[in-house]
């Protein structure tokens, strides 16, 4: 079974207006409400794609029944940490006259140490062989080292973990055989201390290291760049498809879930590859998540390229 964590659930309100001004009222032309958070997303996604899931994490509120509710709506089950304040409510706004974005991410609520134990109790439960897909930021009160607690917990019951999330402490995680690594080129600047804009060159250097410290495979996405692909066996490229970006917020998660389902299902690290970008830029191109309709005509305009 594969399970999603995501520590920071959130709703995601997406808006589109054509002038942003200060200090009058600006009209949205169009809007969407989404239950969200990046574990939540990867579950969605998989679903879409025939693959089962389980969301865990934390909600709290009527936000956070919100986000339980349009799971079960999509027959995905959860068994979330329900805990004190209201999941949060994030606001993504696309100016068309600027062709700009912008991002209001909130914090999240208050999460108490014993609420993370009862976490950490959910996933010591897992069975050998599950996937624990943790994803996303942590929310405030997290412990110190919540990421390496969540591996071993996960490791002592054989369960392959993967993380998206520029909070873990990479080495130390690294060192645990994680089954996949998902940074994108900004995490891999912050952990490497490498310039900001890392080319495709310096994004291999850096996956390949994390190869060395112990992850067994590495997927990074580089936006309108496309995505890479490592490990022992293969290092490959994917291009990203042309269109106009209306929202970045989820493409990765769903690069992420794409790419995941192939695998599994697949095991061609190539087309997983190919179909994940296609599906990210498909999410991109959109206000919310995929739904798949374009993703066939998209993933013609993906090339792959052996990069080893």
């Amino acid at each position: 079974m594969i399970y999603t964590c995501t520590m920071n659930t959130a709703i995601d309100i997406f808006m589109e207006t054509q002038d942003l001004k200060p200090n009058i009222v600006n009209r949205a032309a169009a809007q969407d409400v989404q239950p969200n958070g990046k574990g939540v997303n990867v579950s969605f996604v998989l679903k879409m794609l025939g693959v089962n899931s389980i969301a865990l994490g934390f909600i709290g509120g009527f936000t956070g029944d919100f986000i339980k509710a349009e799971l079960a709506k999509k027959s995905i089950k959860s068994n979330f940490v329900r805990i004190d304040g209201l999941t949060r409510l994030n606001v993504f706004t696309k100016v068309k006259s600027k062709g700009q974005e912008y991002k209001l991410v909130n914090r999240g609520p208050q999460v108490l140490s014993a609420d993370f134990d009862k976490l950490l109790n959910i996933i010591g439960s897992l069975k050998k062989n599950d996937i624990l897909c943790v994803s996303g930021s942590v929310p405030p009160g997290a412990p110190k080292k919540i990421d390496v607690s969540i591996m071993e917990a996960a490791a002592q019951k054989g369960v392959q973990v993967i993380f998206d999330s520029e909070s873990i402490d990479v080495r130390s995680i690294a060192s645990r055989k994680p089954f996949l690594l998902k940074p994108n080129l900004d995490e891999l600047a912050k952990w490497f201390g490498a310039p900001r804009k890392i080319d495709r060159k310096g994004a291999v250097l850096c996956g390949k290291k994390l190869l060395k410290w112990g992850v067994q495979n590495v997927l990074i996405s580089m936006g309108s760049k496309g995505a890479i692909f490592l490990n022992k066996e293969a290092c490959i490229y994917a291009n990203a498809p042309s269109g106009e970006v209306v929202n970045t917020a989820c493409s990765g998660d769903t690069l992420l879930a794409v790419f995941l389902a192939y695998i599994l299902k697949e095991k061609d690290y190539s087309y997983a590859l190919k179909q994940a970008v296609a599906a990210g830029s498909s999410t991109a191109f959109r206000a919310g998540l995929t739904d798949f309709s374009d993703v066939e005509q998209l993933s013609k305009q993906v090339k792959v390229l052996n990069l080893a």
